[in-house]
């Protein structure tokens, strides 16, 4: 197959050209555009699209010859929606696992060490006197056994923690001591101290974490979620929280983004929250995904991290 030509279409879009041309060389001609008005202005036929998935949900039905796109995200929620779905998609995988697993474990030793307690007292020039706590002897509970949560189980066994895993498919893996399927979840939930959420959004993990799981949760769990906000169902969050029957939870992604300004969840006892920060999409590290998946796709070759649309991951 020819070289075919490339369309950028991510905010830092300008970032690629250069990448792409150290990794593709100049013979491939790349287009960058930042908004979706722009897309289609540059879109020219092209069959082969770099994309931001909320981006390119709003072209894509527009852009009939592409062929393949490329997810610059981990997720792809916005294009399973499309009325077009004749092409191939690919994600990204194993490259966000350590970026998410350092703001995890930042998120779980604060707890234990106290760190917000102790700035709170050191403004009063005094000391807290609590002792710190520790990871090592306690239980994490992973919902998602991908890249990213395999990443994060080992940096947990790494401070001396017992691993659970939860997928649809209960797959047994050797970063897990052990992993619960989807129907187990009233199984997998009761002896975590700390539950992180790395799922992806799809019909079957919408409001997983809702009342009925919330009170199968030790009043001590803690709870973090880096993967999708619709797999928590945020009212019953909120009342598990004021009730305590949760010690607290971070999260970094919510069912609508950006979080309102009158959302109840910025008021909410012991809940910290961060604008999906967890991870966030380095161009090099993506330009060397879509490189090598492009030379795949010249070559008629299957393409790596491939999304199944009915599944959705």
């Amino acid at each position: 197959m020819a070289t075919p030509d490339v369309l950028v279409a991510v905010h830092d879009a300008q970032a690629y050209p250069p990448l792409l041309d150290e990794m593709l060389g100049s013979e491939v001609r790349v287009s960058t555009a930042t908004g979706a008005e722009e897309v289609l202005k540059v879109y020219d036929g092209q069959t082969v699209v770099l994309g931001e998935p909320d981006l390119l949900a709003l072209t894509i039905d527009d852009m009939p010859a592409v062929q393949w796109v490329q997810s610059s995200w981990a997720g792809v929620t916005p294009l399973l929606s499309c009325r077009r779905q004749n092409f191939l998609l690919t994600g990204i995988k194993n490259t966000f696992g350590a970026q998410m697993a350092e703001y995890v474990f930042a998120y779980l030793l604060a707890r234990e060490i106290r760190i917000l307690e102790r700035l709170g007292r050191q403004s009063q020039k005094s000391w807290w006197d609590e002792p710190s706590g520790g990871l090592q002897g306690k239980t994490l509970g992973v919902m998602g056994t991908g890249s990213i949560g395999s990443e994060i189980a080992r940096t947990a066994r790494a401070f001396g923690m017992s691993v659970i895993g939860f997928s649809r498919s209960g797959k047994t893996s050797e970063s897990f001591d052990k992993v619960y399927a989807g129907d187990q979840l009233a199984d997998f939930l009761p002896g975590l101290d700390y539950l992180v959420a790395v799922l992806p959004d799809t019909p079957g993990t919408r409001h997983l974490l809702g009342a009925e799981a919330f009170a199968r949760m030790k009043n001590s769990c803690y709870l973090v979620n880096v993967g999708r906000g619709s797999l928590i169902d945020e009212q019953a969050l909120l009342k598990a929280l004021y009730a305590e029957q949760l010690a607290g939870a971070v999260l970094d992604v919510f069912e609508s983004e950006p979080l309102a300004e009158d959302s109840p969840l910025w008021h909410a006892p012991n809940l910290l929250l961060t604008g999906h920060i967890a991870a966030i999409s380095r161009p090099r590290d993506i330009a060397e995904i879509f490189s090598a998946n492009y030379r795949k796709f010249c070559n008629g070759e299957p393409l790596d991290y491939r999304v199944d649309f009915d599944r959705g991951y």
